[in-house]
């Protein structure tokens, strides 16, 4: 997660969340015209829909290559490398930062200071490494079925991985520091509108499901809750671990959610 530069604060408009979302989740040219409370909630809530852009390109990626000719494998690196350019990588970095974090074993203040730190640790590199290469893995199985299911899986895995900052970012659950990007989202989101957002993306996301049948549409709509669910479980850990969550902690639940999302699509 990336975090714009101060800007001033004008009188609101329906925009300001998506421009919120944009703004700080893709590298996407918009222009963040609020930066407050209200506006990282906003920004927040709309956040599925920035996954769902950032799905679309991706899957457009794996398409193009394999019309060129390409084989599933090289559409799924391609599909699997899109979300990471659209978030300058950080999403990564927040990923292996956590894992550096946790893996330290050092008290709170002591493994926060670790993440700070601009080098990657053997434990970074290693999450970096099995997430890829399990992302890799479903997506090539999913366009090798077909590349309608290639595009479905890059759709749900992205717009799930949004949907986990959604969820983490309410209310109840603190910021592990006063300052960056964690702390500006940490507790805006009231948790009955989580929860409406999560289910309302759930819904969608097995419709794209049932165009390939009645089992997909379980199986779809399963990968979501299991994304989300493997992302509350290391939100949990982390919060207990650091004291509240941080922008590395929001990458590694949008990596967590993307990769769990992916394996169950792979699945049956």
């Amino acid at each position: 997660m990336s975090t714009p530069p101060p800007t001033p604060s004008g009188p609101r408009t329906p925009l300001d969340g998506l421009r919120f979302a944009f703004g700080t989740l893709t590298v996407l040219p918009v222009r963040v015209t609020r930066w407050d409370r209200d506006a990282a909630r906003d920004g927040m809530l709309c956040a599925p829909v920035a996954g769902l852009v950032v799905g679309a390109c991706a899957a457009g990626a794996g398409l193009l290559l394999l019309f060129l000719g390409a084989g599933a494998l090289l559409a799924a690196v391609a599909t699997a490398a899109v979300p990471a350019v659209l978030t300058r990588g950080l999403h990564l970095d927040g990923l292996a930062d956590t894992a550096d974090g946790l893996g330290s074993g050092k008290p709170a203040e002591d493994a926060l200071r670790v993440m700070k730190q601009s080098d990657i640790g053997p434990f970074g590199v290693l999450a970096i490494l099995f997430v890829l290469l399990a992302q890799v893995a479903a997506l090539a199985q999913a366009y090798g079925g077909s590349w309608a299911r290639g595009a479905l899986a890059a759709l749900v895995s992205a717009t799930a991985a949004r949907l986990a900052l959604t969820l983490a970012a309410r209310t109840g659950v603190p910021a592990a520091r006063p300052e960056g990007l964690g702390a500006a989202v940490a507790g805006t989101v009231p948790v009955r509108s989580a929860l409406l957002v999560a289910a309302l993306v759930t819904a969608l996301t097995a419709g794209f499901g049932g165009f390939f049948g009645a089992f997909d549409v379980v199986r779809t709509a399963f990968a979501v809750i299991l994304a989300c669910a493997a992302a509350e479980l290391l939100l949990r850990h982390c919060a207990r671990r650091f004291g509240g969550v941080t922008g590395d902690v929001f990458g590694g639940l949008a990596e967590t959610a993307a990769t769990a999302a992916l394996v169950v699509l792979s699945l049956g």
